[in-house]
């Protein structure tokens, strides 16, 4: 199961599933992107796809979705957090509440919410992988990065909290923690602005979203006994979030 597998690292992270032949529940906000997504995959692959339309904000939406699974739906394996976003980039004191508030929402409640319904299947099943999509940003502050490193800081956190409350039970817990990816992210940070959004990748070679899902597949086939706790990965061209080296 992805979550927001509309675009970037979850559509990504979609198709690499599926070329190592498993079958998916792919979810989003977009439906039109989700079923171009299924038809993509079924094209191509011989794997099973089932799309679920559902905002991770809604609790509701989220716990109905799972509920209704059928039986063999159910038995998820592999819980790919990815649905995440930041929005603004101002200081402290010049942000908007509503961007915070759907940062917040989304990068830890709706992680939240997610985890909290598909979690006691896998329990149940007595196996699973849960592989949450941290940042850099949870790693290390920067200037106006406030309140979205918050939210990837709680991430960092709760991943932490999971993989002890998940041990008992076999279940693994992953965290990637991407630096510059280049996908919709920069898009929806300035919201809708491609001229700023495309500054932060500036004479550098970025990340690809499929750079990410390769890293997902190294850790979710990895044999049983093995749990890859955290990975962090860079361009070659950022050592850091705030040392980056440009060629014009």
């Amino acid at each position: 199961m992805v979550t927001g597998a509309t675009s970037g690292i979850g559509k990504a992270t979609a198709l690499k599933l599926a070329e190592n032949h498993f079958d998916l529940i792919i979810t989003g906000r977009r439906k039109k992107y989700l079923d171009s997504l299924k038809d993509q995959i079924l094209k191509k692959y011989s794997v099973q796809v089932l799309v679920l339309n559902f905002d991770v904000r809604n609790r509701e939406e989220v716990n109905q979705a799972i509920h209704n699974l059928t039986e063999d739906w159910r038995k998820i394996n592999i819980l790919v957090n990815n649905a995440g976003l930041a929005v603004g980039l101002d200081f402290i004191q010049e942000g908007d509440h509503n961007d915070w508030e759907r940062m917040i929402d989304t990068n830890i409640k709706g992680l939240l919410y997610v985890t909290r319904a598909v979690a006691p299947l896998m329990i149940k099943h007595g196996k699973g992988h849960i592989v949450n999509i941290g940042s850099i940003a949870g790693k290390e502050v920067y200037e106006k990065g406030n309140v979205y490193c918050g939210t990837k800081y709680a991430v960092d956190a709760i991943t932490k909290g999971m993989r002890i409350d998940m041990l008992k039970h076999g279940i693994r817990v992953t965290s990637i923690c991407p630096g510059l990816v280049e996908t919709e992210f920069s898009i929806v940070r300035f919201k809708g602005d491609s001229e700023k959004a495309k500054v932060p990748y500036k004479g550098i070679t970025p990340l690809t979203g499929e750079n990410i899902a390769d890293a997902i597949i190294y850790a979710v086939t990895r044999p049983p006994h093995v749990n890859i706790n955290d990975m962090v990965i860079m361009p070659t061209a950022q050592a850091n979030s705030s040392y980056i080296h440009r060629e014009f």
